[in-house]
């Protein structure tokens, strides 16, 4: 025999060990990469629900625009990502009088079950000025028409 055959024995094989010894580190890179995707997508569905919670709290001038804000947060999230982001919880706030603001927050979809108590918490902020109609006379406050 010669001593490239000897080696071709030695080494019959080896490609499966490699091979079984490699998987579960390609796999965890996979699920990563996965997990990181739905954490970004999340992120997003949650910043577009908090700045049209945000859109819908500044332009209303009737006093019920929290329960307005948090709907139209909710429908945004349910209608873009309604598996994305579970539990769900959407709050509203006034700074100063004359800005508000709306914070969704959840958790995003875990796919790595081997940590179940890793959980990758989401929160988005927006918010500005109350729009509204402020005369040129200087005194900053608005006309009838809307709200301080």
């Amino acid at each position: 025999m010669t001593s490239e055959t000897v080696a071709r024995r030695r080494e019959r094989g080896a490609t499966v060990i490699e091979l079984a010894l490699l998987m579960p580190v390609i796999l965890a890179v996979s699920l990563l990469v996965v997990q990181v995707t739905l954490w970004f997508h999340g992120r997003q569905v949650a910043e577009a629900a908090a700045r049209e919670g945000a859109r819908v709290a500044r332009s209303s001038s009737d006093g019920g625009w929290e329960a307005d804000a948090v709907d139209k947060a909710r429908a945004i999230a349910a209608a873009v990502g309604p598996k994305l982001l579970s539990d769900l919880r959407v709050s509203v706030a006034e700074r100063e009088g004359d800005e508000r603001w709306v914070t969704v927050t959840g958790n995003a979809v875990q796919v790595i079950p081997l940590l179940p108590d890793l959980t990758f918490t989401i929160t988005a902020h927006s918010g500005g000025p109350v729009e509204c109609f402020r005369p040129d006379d200087g005194s900053n406050s608005c006309e009838a028409g809307g709200t301080p």
